[in-house]
Parts: C-alpha cells; structure tokens; sequence
C-alpha cells in the first residue's frame, strides 16, 4: 500500500522550503549592497592597479627584505590616504602589485605610493646632516601671519636634534638645503640656533602638496628605488556592468540546471533545487562577513562550485536509483544511496580542496580570489549535498511524497 500524505510533515517541509528561499533573497539583496555587502574587488568596483619593479642603484643596497619593508611603507601610506580594503602585495622577488578599489584621487595615490620620499639636510658646505631617518613627527600647518604659503613642520628624535643645532650654530646666516629625492625643495636661511629639534619646510606649497608631503615624511623613505612598470584605471561603471553580466550568467547556468534537474529527475530534482537556492545563498553569506574580497575570476569560482554541488546531488540520485532497481524499497534505496554516495563525494571534492589551497598558496592577484572563492563553495556544497538534501528527502518520503521509484525518475520494468 503506497503511503498516505502526511500534512504534519509536509508543513515541516514546505516551511523549511519557504525558509530557504527568505534566506537566498535576503543573501542576495544584501550582497547587492556596493556599501555594507560583499567586498568586491578591482575589476568590479573599480579603481588603480599599479605594478611596481625594485630597482638597484649606487646607494641603494636590494636586500632580501627590501621589498616586505617597501611594502610596509607603502601600506601606511595608502592606509593615511583613507583607501578600503587595498591589495599590497608581493609579486615575485622583486615586484610589488598595489590594488586600489574605490579610489577618488587617482594622481594623488600615484604620485604618492611609488615616491622614494628620502628626505636629507644638506649644509652649504655639501655635507649631509641630517636624514627623515630621524624624523619624529611631520604635519602640514598654515600660519598665514608667518608665511602665506602652508609649510610642513617636523620634530626630529634626540639625535636629529643634536646633529641639527650643531649644524645651525656652524652655518648661523647660512642656508641649508631641505633635499627630497635629489630635488631642492627648499634653502631657508639659517636665522638663529634650533636646539629644540623643531623646524619648518617652506615652499610655494598648496594645502594639499603640504599635506601629501608631511604624509611621505610621516611614513618614512622606501628602502629601494621603485620604477612603475604598469598602471591601469578601472571605471566603476565598466566594473559594476561586468559584475551585472557575471550575475546573470550566473543566475540563468542555476535555472537551467535546476529545470534540468527537475526533467530528469522529478520531486528529487525539485529537492536539489532548493538545496542548490540554499547552496547559493550560504556562500554569498560566507563572502560577506568572512574577510575576503569577489573578484570576476572569484564569480567564475562560484559558478563552477554550483556545477559541483549539482555533480554530488546527481551521484546520489544516481546511487538511489540504482538501490531502487535492484528491488530495494524507496526508504531502504535512499538510506543506502546517501552512503554509498558520499565516499565518492567526499573524495572528488577533498582532491579539488587540496588544489585551491595549492593555487592560494602559490598563486597571487585574480588566481587567488579564484582559489578562495572556489574553496568556499565546495565546503558549502558539500554541507547542502549530503545534509539539506539527505534532510529534504526524508522529510518528503515521510510526509508521503515520495511512494515509488517514478518520483526519483525510476523506470523500472
């Protein structure tokens, strides 16, 4: 006798469905949000890449950890600029990758990140005296009773005060040469003995310019000579479009494996329709508020994860089926096909772990949000596979749904 429909059961499972479908449109409207959803990265929210090449010169020693120390400084740079979410990083031995998304000044990064910035004190005699090595504290000021232009004040440590006020006492009338980069950008005359370690940069400075420059004195010098070997400006408006095309392509490769997966293999289809809807929006969930950034090769990621969380649903119809036509009945065939189903899930999707983190290991820049992007899907996917679908099945031959193989798409004969 084919069961009867249970209503208890079957409100279980259709609010279980409904839950899941408020799930993957709140994930969805919240990712939508370019303000508090998913981190995106260059190539969706626009912005600067900039790669940059160490270079050796006359006085300039490359030391091993040149470039992790280049990278220091320029990161407190751009964390001074007020940039969200930026990408420093090594690319190579001797390459540094900066990503800049949502950036408004795009000149004032450029001119900022890659600047040697090595600030020296030259007598007129032409010896150094004093470096920004042993500067403490430089800020942009505007006084206009003492200059009209803004000017940086600096403080130097203990040392740089000592080497400094020796130095005023010798050239007292004098002028001292205020030298970044090789560049002369100021010789005021030496007007009394500073002991206190306290003095100014004048110039013909605009408020900006004085605040970029107390910002390279603040962060300090590069250890190396960087040469920019490749710069690209990203529109936000091509990289939001992009994301739209991903998204849909996206959306239409879910619906037609979904209808595909109804075709083939009815109510379970069904079933693994929601539990795909639930896959999908337990990764946008797992985007947002773990610390990673989408990327386009990270949406690519995604929608080969969606191919293999329905390649585990289809080895366990399969598994099913096969139970079903060797004469088992549908709750034995079920119980049994999950089982032997999920070594051979476990073992293709355990391989394909172990080569994203090979890929994040030894990857950079797009491979990376790849790598991620793909990792975290996997894990989703095989949450949804072996236990919400397992579940919905359950609850569906419980509530009386399920009565024969035809509701699997088993012909037997």
């Amino acid at each position: 006798m084919k069961p009867a429909i249970k209503p208890g059961r079957l409100a279980i499972l259709l609010v279980l469905c409904l839950l899941i479908m408020a799930s993957a449109y709140w994930a969805f409207q919240n990712a939508s949000d370019r303000q508090t959803g998913i981190k995106r990265g260059l190539d969706i929210a626009g912005g600067l890449y900039v790669l940059l090449e160490a270079v050796e010169t006359g006085d300039q020693e490359f030391d091993e950890d040149a470039i992790e120390r280049a990278i220091t400084v320029i990161r407190m740079r751009v964390d001074e600029l007020g940039v969200a979410e930026p990408i420093i990083a090594a690319q190579g031995d001797n390459r540094i990758r900066i990503e800049l998304p949502d950036i408004d000044d795009v000149e004032q990064a450029r001119s900022i990140i890659g600047r040697t910035a090595l600030l020296r004190f030259v007598g007129p005699d032409g010896i150094e005296i004093v470096t920004g090595s042993n500067l403490i504290r430089a800020m942009a000021e505007r006084n206009p009773q003492m200059t009209p232009f803004p000017f940086v004040s600096i403080e130097f440590d203990s040392e740089g005060a000592k080497l400094f006020g020796d130095a005023t006492a010798k050239f007292l009338n004098e002028p001292i040469a205020i030298v970044l980069d090789d560049e002369v950008i100021s010789s005021p005359v030496v007007r009394a003995v500073i002991t206190d370690g306290q003095a100014v940069i004048e110039g013909d400075f605009e408020i900006e310019e004085a605040a970029n420059l107390a910002l390279l004195l603040r962060s300090g010098s590069l250890p190396v000579q960087l040469v920019e070997l490749e710069s690209r400006l990203i529109g936000p408006t091509l990289g939001q479009r992009t994301e739209e095309v991903a998204v849909y392509a996206a959306g239409a490769g879910l619906f037609l494996v979904v209808i595909f997966m109804i075709i083939y293999y009815r109510l379970a289809g069904v079933i693994a329709g929601f539990a795909l809807i639930f896959y999908v929006s337990l990764v946008l969930w797992a985007l947002n508020y773990l610390p990673t950034t989408l990327t386009l090769p990270g949406i690519a990621g995604l929608i080969l994860s969606i191919g293999m969380a329905v390649d585990a649903n289809v080895i366990i119809f399969e598994r099913i089926k096969d139970e079903m036509r060797a004469g088992r009945t549908p709750r034995s065939a079920l119980e049994s096909g999950f089982q032997r189903a999920f070594r051979a899930i476990l073992d293709a999707n355990v391989t394909t772990l172990i080569v994203t983190v090979v890929l994040f290991s030894l990857a950079s820049g797009p491979v990376r949000g790849f790598a991620v992007t793909l990792f975290i899907g996997i894990i989703c996917s095989m949450f949804t596979a072996i236990f919400l679908t397992r579940l919905l099945m359950r609850l569906a031959f419980q509530a009386g749904l399920i009565r024969s193989g035809a509701y699997v798409g088993v012909k037997l004969t």
